[in-house]
């Protein structure tokens, strides 16, 4: 056995530990081993260089085991506890005490492995949830200088050609060509094609020290927390990334696991949080990547002599899903603009909730972009006078405005915006319109009404709750019902009206869209 092999086999001893320890549970990975002992878990690095990591030395391995615990620290503050030093000697290891330094171990909290989301639903508002938390991890974060090389496009293809390389040398005869090859060449004219946008991404700052492996299988819950867990602490390259890279690692591993609805609930929160909405060009490409690294960790794994026939099909089937999933990314469907519209009350933002879960839409909302424009967060309670500026017609201008760049730069991107306004008067309507005739896609008015004793109530009632992002009340919905002006010939040709007070409308409507976008892309 090598040092480290005894000094694990050592730790396997109740005896080595500084608390109570009945059993001790050994785990072992590709690059570390994990000791489960009492309350903790240790995990030791083994002593590799693969060139993309590099623990060969003791003090690689002390400063490592560091960069975990400060990097970690920032999502899992509880579970990362710091580290600490294996002392004794090989034959009988301890953990802490005194004398000289045989190794290091990070040292960690346990939790219930049943809580990781890789193997429970992510049910309730935990999507919500899980987004909110990583938009403001994300927005907390330094980000890259212009002369650190993180971000830079050249930077940024590397590793995508190095994923299909790697599935090509390790599958060799057996890999898919032409699939790699119609991959590669969309990976390769993405690139091209974005190459401003990237430039553009690192210097707004959204090149960013992330987490870097943000997937279900590092993300629990304990109790009520969620802990995000296990950042790449080995290579700076890896977690200094575009956000929405690390973003669509997670949204693909939804996506791969059929968790279709929670990714789109998960992607439209955390847009609404970060206001990221422009930068959505680089999500596919990102997504692509991402289900790339995945196939080659499994065609690495298939290029192993000694798998079974019963685990060679598994990764086989495996491989094939990434790839399935890529090529899907690569195709996308026909986007469309809708417009929610209707009072206040009248039931706008809770029908695009249910629709932005059940279709592929990304929800804009007025009354979040109104309050971001005046850098106030959307739950803010304001007084009077501020209420009275920020509902002016200057504001409302101003917010049509950037509505009208989102939906833009949305469908610029491939995907459909489902903008949530009041959309009151034809000149509110008019350049959405344009902006659908310009780009020849369909436009549909999602018209919400409900009697005016509805949207009183509702009205009265969302303002004594103070927990929606619209501060409107009775005053701004009698203006509104007061300057109601009536749709045109045109735009009556584009119209669904939604009676929201009426069940099932949500079922409906869902299953009618779905099926007028079917429709449009055959």
């Amino acid at each position: 056995m090598n040092p480290l092999e005894r000094i694990v086999a050592g730790l396997r001893d109740p005896a080595a530990y500084p608390h109570p320890v009945d059993t001790v549970v050994h785990l072992e990975t590709h690059i570390s081993h994990v000791l489960l002992a009492g309350d903790y878990a240790y995990k030791l690095k083994k002593p590799l260089n693969l060139g993309f990591l590099d623990f060969s030395t003791l003090e690689r391995r002390r400063f490592c085991c560091a960069e975990e615990v400060r990097l970690n620290r920032r999502l899992a503050p509880r579970l990362y506890l710091g580290v600490v030093p294996v002392t004794g000697t090989l034959e009988q290891p301890r953990l802490g005490g005194s004398g000289g330094t045989l190794d290091y171990a990070v040292k960690m909290h346990r939790f219930d492995p049943a809580g990781l989301l890789s193997l429970r639903p992510l049910d309730g508002s935990l999507p919500e949830r899980l987004a909110e938390r990583i938009a403001a991890f994300h927005q907390s974060l330094p980000a890259a200088g212009p002369a650190q090389p993180y971000g830079e496009p050249a930077a940024i293809l590397d590793p995508m050609r190095t994923n299909f390389a790697q599935i090509r040398a390790h599958l060799g005869s057996h890999a898919p060509a032409a699939r790699l090859d119609a991959l590669e060449a969309w990976t390769l004219e993405r690139q091209a094609a974005l190459r401003p946008t990237l430039v553009r991404r690192k210097a707004e700052g959204w090149v960013r020290e992330c987490h870097g492996d943000m997937h279900r299988g590092n993300i629990a819950l304990d109790g009520a927390d969620l802990l995000i867990f296990d950042g790449i602490e080995f290579n700076p390259a890896l977690r200094w990334i575009d956000t929405l890279s690390e973003l669509a690692f997670l949204i693909m591993d939804l996506e791969e696991a059929g968790e279709v609805a929670v990714a789109r609930r998960l992607l439209n929160r955390y847009l609404e949080c970060s206001g990221d909405y422009e930068g959505l060009g680089v999500l596919t490409f990102y997504k692509v990547y991402r289900a790339m690294v995945r196939a080659k960790v499994i065609a690495i794994r298939l290029g192993q002599e000694d798998l079974s026939a019963r685990e060679r099909a598994r990764d086989q089937a495996a491989l094939e899903a990434y790839l399935d999933l890529a090529e899907g990314y690569v195709r996308l469907p026909r986007p469309g603009l809708y417009l929610a519209r209707g009072p206040s009350g009248s039931g706008k933002s809770w029908l695009c909730l249910g629709l932005r879960a059940g279709l592929p839409l990304l929800h804009v909302r007025s009354d979040i972009e109104r309050k971001r424009l005046f850098g106030l967060p959307e739950g803010a309670r304001t007084r009077a006078a501020e209420r009275d500026r920020i509902y002016a017609p200057e504001a409302d201008a101003r917010t049509y405005e950037r509505l009208l760049v989102l939906a833009r730069s949305l469908l610029e991107a491939g995907y459909s915006p489902l903008l949530d306004a009041t959309f009151l008067s034809a000149s509110r309507r008019a350049p959405f319109l344009a902006l659908a005739r310009e780009r020849g896609v369909a436009c549909t008015l999602l018209d919400c009404q409900a009697p005016e004793a509805v949207l009183r109530q509702r009205v009265r009632a969302r303002a004594q709750a103070s927990c929606d992002p619209s501060e409107a009340d009775l005053s701004v919905l009698e203006r509104q019902l007061a300057g109601w002006e009536p749709l045109d010939a045109q735009e009556q040709a584009r119209i669904l009206v939604v009676d929201t007070t009426r069940e099932k409308v949500l079922e409906e409507l869902c299953a009618r869209l779905a099926a007028e976008a079917e429709a449009r892309a055959t």
